[in-house]
């Protein structure tokens, strides 16, 4: 049984990764610790990925504020944009939904008719899931993708010298979640996950490790940080308009990528319209440590245990 005094998801996942220990000559190659469980079929030209992940009323949405819709296209995106950050394509997903009595038929219709949708737009076939009635709305996606064998990208290829990007502008989920209005407000409720730009990254640049930003910058570069055993060094990410910095390093949802390249490796200033900016580099010293402009940055971001969401 869990220990009821642990605070944060990493303390969390760290008990479980000794609890979940991998047979030797498993098929399953990488579990706890990664965007997805790669799974590796006996003679398969490719590794399967699968990840799953919650979204529930009152913590990731409020029914006052958001849509059916805006809750389907969210729940969904999160894990798609795991599968992104791993390099590979969708194939199939899961959903498991609670129904709360304040759910119309409307509601529910709309909720379902965007989930199918936004699966269909992304070659994701809808192939089940389970139904239950409850107190509070939740829904829990699971994805299965495809990457070719040995090819995904993980949170541990970091190395020192490796140069750090990332994709897009940071702070305008943030931004939106605060003041609920215009373009910041579309895109905390609009949300792409970036599955070309994932495929490139592994096809073209070889980038040798990567993450998505759901839960904020400065978290998510810590948690590659200490997969990969390095420290890094970086200047302030590219902003959404009118985003604060704080935001900008700290804020969720944004579902943009964090990669590490090679040095020399060369880049292009963007892909498909969206910008590719170089942030920092990765350095030796205690693994996990940030340094912003000279000075240690104090890690934040969202937790559902320790942090109130930003």
């Amino acid at each position: 049984m869990l220990d009821c005094g642990l605070r944060t998801e990493r303390t969390i996942t760290e008990r479980l990764r000794g609890l979940a220990k991998m047979p030797a000559g498993s098929a399953l190659i990488a579990g706890i610790g990664d965007d997805c469980a790669i799974y590796r079929p006996r003679g398969s030209a490719d590794d399967l990925l699968f990840t799953t992940d919650l979204f529930v009323e009152g913590v990731h949405f409020l029914r006052e504020t958001h849509k059916a819709a805006d809750v389907a296209r969210n729940a969904l995106v999160r894990s798609l944009s795991d599968i992104a950050s791993m390099g590979g394509a969708p194939r199939f997903c899961l959903a498991s939904v609670c129904l709360p009595k304040w759910a119309t038929d409307k509601w529910t219709d709309d909720f379902f008719s965007s989930l199918a949708s936004l699966a269909a737009r992304h070659q994701t076939i809808l192939a089940g899931g389970d139904l239950a009635r409850g107190e509070t709305f939740s829904c829990d996606v699971t994805v299965c993708g495809a990457v070719p064998r040995g090819t995904a990208l993980l949170r541990s290829g970091a190395r020192a010298g490796h140069e750090i990007y990332v994709s897009g502008a940071l702070g305008g989920s943030a931004l939106g979640l605060v003041n609920g209005k215009g373009k910041a407000w579309k895109r905390h409720v609009n949300p792409e996950p970036r599955l070309a730009l994932g495929e490139f990254l592994r096809e073209r640049l070889r980038a040798t490790a990567a993450i998505d930003i759901s839960d904020g910058l400065s978290l998510d570069l810590e948690r590659v940080c200490l997969a990969s055993g390095i420290a890094a060094e970086i200047t302030e990410p590219p902003r959404f308009s009118g985003a604060t910095p704080e935001q900008a390093l700290h804020g969720g949802e944004e579902y943009e990528l964090l990669f590490f390249v090679r040095p020399g490796t060369r880049v292009p200033a963007g892909f498909e319209g969206l910008p590719l900016t170089r942030i920092g580099v990765a350095v030796g010293g205690k693994a996990g440590v940030i340094q912003l402009g000279g000075s240690t940055l104090a890690v934040q971001g969202f937790d559902h245990f320790a942090h109130a969401k930003l």
